[in-house]
């Protein structure tokens, strides 16, 4: 399986990029986004691979972080939302905000990327609110293994919250009220962001 490429950026067609490695050309399909950022033809790019096989194709898909890919498998695990729906929530809404959008619990948020109806924005939510919450946790603070004292897990929300583009200022007070609230981090982050919404 391919998991990573590095070359020259060959051509580039709304969101499918040609990478050259070695004289080799890669069609990669990438999430807008990720194609505004990839420069001009002829210049080197690095994107992290996630390679779908199916009985008909042999597809991939390029992302410019370990966490990008890492949020586009876990949407695709979803019943219904499949690498286009993936890619469209990626590419118009952002991983940032997809993952708050699930933890959150607002349904109306991923709805507004092409392909994700009311229907299957509410499975994503059920499905992922526990996992997204923890692959937060992980891509923040590198290492981090479960925690229980009530301190700590202040300093996971308070990051998990400041990865979402909230200051330091406006979350301290929520940070602290919300992990009275409940012990349970995902809990804690819907919590936050209803209150810094309100």
């Amino acid at each position: 399986m391919i998991g990573r490429l590095c070359g020259e950026l060959a051509d580039l067609e709304g969101s499918l990029a040609l990478v050259d490695c070695g004289g080799v050309g890669y069609e990669v399909t990438i999430p807008d986004h990720v194609a505004l950022s990839l420069g001009a033809i002829g210049s080197q790019v690095e994107l992290m691979i996630r390679q779908v096989i199916r009985e008909d194709s042999n597809t991939l898909y390029g992302f410019r972080t370990p966490f990008q890919r890492r949020v586009f498998d876990l949407l695709v695990s979803v019943s219904g939302c499949g690498p286009k729906s993936a890619l469209s929530l990626l590419g118009q809404v952002g991983e940032d905000a997809v993952c708050g959008a699930i933890v959150s619990q607002d349904a109306k948020t991923l709805a507004r990327a092409s392909g994700i109806g009311a229907r299957t924005a509410e499975r994503i939510i059920v499905e992922l609110k526990d996992k997204v919450a923890e692959v937060m946790m992980v891509h923040r603070i590198p290492g981090t293994v479960p925690l229980t004292a009530p301190k700590l897990i202040d300093s996971e929300l308070t990051e998990a919250l400041l990865a979402l583009g909230y200051r330091r200022n406006e979350i301290e007070a929520i940070s602290e009220k919300v992990s009275k609230q409940s012990k349970d981090i995902a809990e804690q982050i819907r919590l936050a962001l209803a209150e810094l919404r309100a």
